[in-house]
């Protein structure tokens, strides 16, 4: 049996003209996906294996998707007794550990709302979170660094209950849930909410502003179809590896969601750091059927060696976050026998474009629109553009609602509609060609694509703003042939203060200290004045290098 058919009229399409018109999605009135997808797996299938985990050090456990039933009501039954309910947010730091798959599925079934955080966020960045999503309780990995962050948010958030750790060993001054979680009885009972209620909350980064909350509903999972079926190409008993940490949207995209919808399992490939070379020898040993990473590891993976033999397992190689050029596609099929498939989209939602299987590979293309959405790019007077004009990609939303894309934002405790007047706007601008494929030509903002990471300028601002050595600074994106783009920080002195290596390091590493590692700027340029409009607006766009 295949649980996807539950939900699709049909899974198999002649062509992306078919494929287009002929998608439906069935919608279950009362969705659970820890009930109908984890649950329902174990009972017809019982061996059916749901997750692959190794780490670089050899370690290796498979689950079957009973195991993950099982163990996940006995985590249920651990949260509830430190009194967490329906509706209370839990914000999770835990890399890729095998827990995860556990704890997200045990907050599923409680109806708990499962809030995702990258483990290189600094104390100010999680206690942002934590008091801006009312967060009741914390589980961390037992990284020293992650222990670190998290040691002082009970004095820093008033409304968090608990902090708990994950992992191999026990953290003195908080409780151990790999110790405590598997002596309770399982929790056979579901949630009983509504479609409508919150399932997932993303933080995602603004240029103007801290990270807002991205609140996805409870059918979330069920928009992760196309994701996992049309654009990753997962087969059911097949191993998909996607390589994101468990922090970021793109895990919900490729580790859990719409691969066991259907019928793949997972390999959770877990370093402590990543590294090319660790990647290659766990696709070598552990075979995966598909894999989708961003265009920065591809090149990597290029870059230190890549061969055959690592991927000759791998029948669809997909990937997103960034255009992906030309030449690395073809120096990869070179390798492989295979090209890379594109897709684009957003923490917001699942796939809105992606280069399907119907179709010639169109490098560095995003592809043509996914059948879930009403896709088009328009002008500013809001018609949709000619062949080869540049414009923003929105979707048509009838009704207010669509599946796979959030429900509404929040900031500062504000809720949002993200839909106006019927249209979501992704704030990407880009172009149709003759042949019906988008091109992607930039934000229409000043959001920073690194290796994948979408950063906002504002938190390295606000940051670099407090050392005494910046009268003033803006942050802009910086063209990189590994990485996409770069964080480039364009610094006015305050008087005094002499630019120098020394002073370039200093404040490299301050950025990295009070903020996610990840958002340091590699490139530091000094100026004598910023460009500035006649309000005494900073003009982004001047720094900017094509």
């Amino acid at each position: 049996m295949e649980l996807i058919k539950n939900y699709l009229e049909r899974t198999e399409f002649e062509s992306y003209e078919d494929f287009k018109k002929n998608f439906k999605l069935t919608v279950p009135a009362d969705f659970d996906f820890a009930r109908d997808i984890v649950d329902k797996w174990a009972e017809i299938e019982p061996d059916k294996r749901a997750l692959v985990y190794c780490d670089d050090s050899d370690f290796h456990r498979d689950f079957t998707f009973t195991e993950i039933s099982h163990y996940s009501k006995k985590a249920a039954s651990y949260f509830k007794s430190l009194g967490i309910k329906k509706g209370q947010r839990v914000l999770t730091l835990l890399r890729r550990r095998w827990e995860y798959w556990i704890i997200a599925v045990a907050l599923h079934r409680i109806g708990a709302v499962l809030v995702p955080a990258s483990i290189q966020l600094t104390t100010k960045d999680i206690a942002y979170r934590v008091n801006e999503a009312k967060v009741k309780m914390v589980i961390a990995i037992d990284d020293d660094f992650v222990i670190s962050q998290v040691s002082p948010l009970k004095e820093k958030c008033e409304g968090l209950r608990h902090i708990i750790t994950v992992g191999d060993k026990k953290v003195d001054g908080f409780d151990w849930f790999d110790e405590k979680f598997e002596a309770f009885e399982e929790d056979n009972t579901y949630s009983g909410l509504k479609n409508t209620d919150e399932m997932v909350i993303y933080f995602t980064s603004g240029t103007s502003g801290y990270p807002k909350m991205a609140i996805h509903n409870r059918t979330y999972p069920l928009g992760h179809i196309v994701t996992a079926k049309y654009m990753q190409c997962v087969l059911n008993n097949g191993l998909h590896l996607t390589q994101a940490d468990s922090g970021w949207a793109k895990f919900g995209w490729g580790n859990i969601y719409g691969q066991w919808i259907c019928g793949s399992a997972i390999l959770g490939y877990d370093p402590v750091r990543f590294s090319p070379e660790g990647l290659m020898k766990a696709m070598e040993i552990y075979k995966p059927t598909s894999l989708c990473i961003p265009p920065t590891m591809y090149r990597f993976l290029l870059h230190n060696g890549l061969e055959k033999k690592h991927v000759e397992s791998i029948k669809w190689f997909a990937t997103a976050g960034e255009p992906l050029s030309g030449e690395v596609n073809k120096e990869f099929y070179n390798i492989s026998g295979h090209y890379i498939h594109e897709g684009y989209g957003q923490s917001e939602g699942t796939p809105i474009t992606c280069s399907f299987q119907w179709f010639d590979i169109c490098p560095s293309s995003m592809g043509k629109p996914s059948p879930l959405y009403d896709v088009a790019i328009i002008n500013a007077d809001g018609k949709r553009c000619t062949v080869g004009e540049h414009g923003e990609v929105v979707m048509f939303v009838k009704g207010g609602k669509q599946v796979g894309l959030l429900d509404k934002y929040c900031l500062n405790g504000k809720m949002t509609n993200p839909v106006k007047d019927g249209i979501y706007h992704t704030g990407d601008v880009a172009y149709e060609d003759e042949n019906g494929y988008y091109w992607y030509v930039s934000r229409n903002d000043d959001m920073i694509k690194c290796s994948g990471y979408r950063i906002g300028p504002f938190e390295i601002e606000s940051v670099l703003n407090t050392h005494p050595a910046v009268k003033e600074s803006a942050v802009v994106g910086r063209p990189d042939p590994l990485r996409g783009q770069v964080v480039c920080a364009v610094i006015r002195l305050t008087d005094g203060f002499k630019q120098s290596e020394e002073l370039t390091k200093e404040l490299q590493q301050y950025v990295k200290k009070n903020t996610a590692p990840y958002k340091y700027p590699r490139i530091i340029e000094y100026v004598d004045e910023l460009p500035k409009t006649t309000s005494g607006k900073i003009i982004r766009n001047a720094l900017k290098v094509d």
